[in-house]
C-alpha cells in the first residue's frame, strides 16, 4: 500500500496515522540521509528541522518524529509551531539542514494529521525520494544509533521572524505602506495565525484578524478555505469598508482572497491574474498542473512565456519549476509560488504579492478578475465507498473509454487521472485525491451550460462505482 499521498503521508489520526507511523518515517527518513551522507561527508550527523502547524495530535506525532530521528543518530532542530513554508524557508538558508519535517495536515478536517518531507533546498521531496523512503519504511531498514552516537535536539523560536523578514525583503514594501489597505485576515486558528496578521501590520496595513488565536481543535471553521468555510469574513468585509480579505488553511502554504464587497475571488482567476502581474516584471518560464483553468494558458501565450504542465500538486509543480528556471507557478487552489522567494507554495508570500499587485496597478480587489480571460470552471468531490482509489479510478477509466462514441471527447491526457479534452476550449477531468478516499471532478468551459454538462457527466460515471 502507497505511504505517501499528493502531499506527504496523511491520515486519520491513532486510525490511520499513529505514533508508530512517525516514528518509523522519521526512522526510515534518517536511513536515507545516512546513506547520502556515506556518499559525501559520513563524519557530521545529519540534521533535521523539525516542526507542526497548530493540530492537536501535532506534539504527540513530533515527539515520535523527534525519537525516530535521534535513535538513528540524527541531530533535531525543533522550530515549534509554524507555517509549512515558513519551515521550508528555515531548511533552505541552514547550511547543516540535510532534510525537514512538518507534522501538519494541511487543509484536511480537524481529525486528519500528517507529516511532509522537506528537502535541505527547502523544496519538496522530489517523488523518486519520496519512494526511496517508502521502500526503506517497508522493509523497516533502519539504523540504531549506539548508545554514544544518539541524536542531540534543540530549540528554536525564530523561525517565523526569519520567515517573515525574507518576504519583506523582496516585497514593494512601500508602495503597499503607502497604500493603507485594510485588511480582514482569517487564518483559521491554523499556523498562519502566527504569520499572517503580523505581516500585514508590518505593511503598513490596518488588519481585523479573524481565527488567529491557535487552536488544533480549529473552532472557528473548517481548515480548508472554501467559500461556505468563510462566511463570517465575507460578512465582515460586506459591512464594513476592507480592501482585501485573506484566508488561509491549517498549514497556511495557501491562501485565498475575498474582494471588497465580500466576494469571493476564485482561485483559478487570483492565480492567474498574479502571473500576469509577475510576468510584466519578470520573464520566464511558468508551471501549472493539468487541473489548471485555461486562463493560465491563455496569459502565458499573450505574454509569450514558456508553459509547463504537471501532475496535481505542489510536489510536481515545485520541483518542474526548480528544473525549468520558472519564474512563476502554481495550483487553482490558493497554491501561488513565487520563487524569488522559495519554490514552495506560500499563503503569505502570495497575500503580499497581491497587495503589491493593488498598489503598483491601482485596481481594487473587485476588479482583479477583470484582468483575466473569462471561463466558466466547476469543481466538485464525491467520497467512496470501496477503499483502494487507483482500482475505482481504472474502473470509470474503461467505463468512459467504452463510452467514447457517446461522449464525443476529442482528447484523453493521463498526466493525472483521466483529463478529457472537448475541443480546445473544454475539458474534464477526474482524478483520486491523494489526501482523503475521494474522487475530485472538475470542468471547465467557455459557458456555463456547458461546464455544467461536463461537470455532471463526470459525477454520473464516479457515483456508478462510489
Amino acid at each position: 500500500m502507497a505511504l505517501f499521498g499528493t502531499n506527504g503521508v496523511r491520515g486519520i489520526v491513532n486510525k490511520e496515522l499513529t505514533p508508530e507511523t512517525a516514528l518509523n518515517l522519521a526512522r526510515s527518513l534518517a536511513a536515507f540521509l545516512w546513506e547520502r551522507k556515506s556518499e559525501t561527508d559520513c563524519r557530521t550527523a545529519p540534521t533535521v528541522i523539525l516542526g507542526t502547524d497548530t493540530r492537536i495530535s501535532g506534539m504527540m506525532l513530533k515527539s515520535a518524529a523527534a525519537a525516530g530521528l535521534l535513535a538513528s543518530g540524527v541531530t533535531v532542530v525543533d522550530v515549534g509551531i509554524v507555517p509549512t513554508p515558513s519551515l521550508q524557508y528555515y531548511v533552505k538558508n541552514r547550511a547543516e539542514a540535510d532534510a525537514g519535517i512538518i507534522i501538519t495536515a494541511s487543509h484536511n478536517p480537524r481529525e486528519y494529521n500528517g507529516l511532509k518531507l522537506i528537502a535541505s533546498d527547502g523544496t519538496e521531496f522530489s517523488r523518486e525520494d519520496e519512494k526511496i523512503v517508502e521502500k526503506i519504511y517497508h522493509s523497516q531498514k533502519f539504523i540504531a544509533a549506539d548508545w554514544l552516537k544518539t541524536g542531540g535536539i534543540r530549540f528554536e523560536n525564530n523561525c517565523n521572524e526569519e520567515y517573515l523578514t525574507g518576504i519583506l525583503a523582496i516585497i514593494d514594501r512601500k508602495a503597499i505602506e503607502k497604500k493603507s489597505f485594510k485588511i480582514v485576515t482569517d487564518t483559521g486558528n491554523g499556523a498562519g495565525s502566527l504569520t499572517m496578521p503580523d505581516l500585514m501590520s508590518r505593511l503598513g496595513c490596518r488588519v481585523l484578524a479573524l481565527g488567529a488565536q491557535p487552536d488544533g481543535t480549529f473552532p472557528w471553521r473548517n481548515p480548508e478555505p472554501l467559500p461556505e468555510a468563510l462566511q463570517e469574513a465575507a460578512a465582515v468585509m460586506r459591512e464594513s469598508a476592507f480592501d482585501l480579505g485573506v484566508a488561509q488553511d491549517g498549514d497556511a502554504d495557501r491562501a485565498v482572497f475575498i474582494d471588497e464587497n465580500g466576494d469571493f475571488i476564485d482561485d483559478e482567476i487570483m492565480l492567474a491574474a498574479v502571473e500576469k502581474y509577475v510576468l510584466h516584471k519578470e520573464k520566464g518560464p511558468v508551471v501549472t498542473t493539468v487541473g489548471t483553468s485555461l486562463c493560465f494558458t491563455d496569459i502565458a501565450k499573450d505574454e509569450e512565456a514558456e508553459i509547463y504542465y504537471t501532475a496535481i500538486g505542489s510536489v510536481d509543480v515545485g520541483r518542474k519549476m526548480a528544473e525549468v528556471g520558472a519564474v512563476y507557478g502554481g495550483e487553482g487552489n490558493g497554491g501561488i509560488i513565487y520563487p524569488r522567494h522559495q519554490i514552495c507554495r506560500d499563503g503569505a508570500m502570495a497575500a503580499a504579492l497581491v497587495l503589491e499587485m493593488m498598489a503598483h496597478t491601482g485596481m481594487k480587489a473587485s476588479e482583479i478578475k477583470d484582468t483575466v480571460p473569462v471561463y466558466f470552471n466547476k469543481k466538485t468531490k464525491i467520497r467512496l465507498s470501496v477503499p483502494d482509489l487507483e482500482n475505482a479510478m481504472a474502473e470509470i477509466a474503461d467505463k468512459i473509454i467504452a463510452a467514447s462514441d457517446l461522449l464525443e471527447y476529442s482528447e484523453i491526457d493521463r498526466t493525472d487521472g483521466l483529463k478529457l479534452w472537448f475541443g480546445g476550449r473544454a475539458w474534464l477531468l477526474i482524478r483520486p485525491s491523494g489526501t482523503e478516499p475521494i474522487i475530485r471532478i472538475t470542468a471547465e468551459a467557455k459557458s456555463e451550460e456547458e461546464v455544467l454538462k461536463y461537470l455532471e457527466i463526470g459525477k454520473k460515471y464516479v457515483s456508478e462505482i462510489a
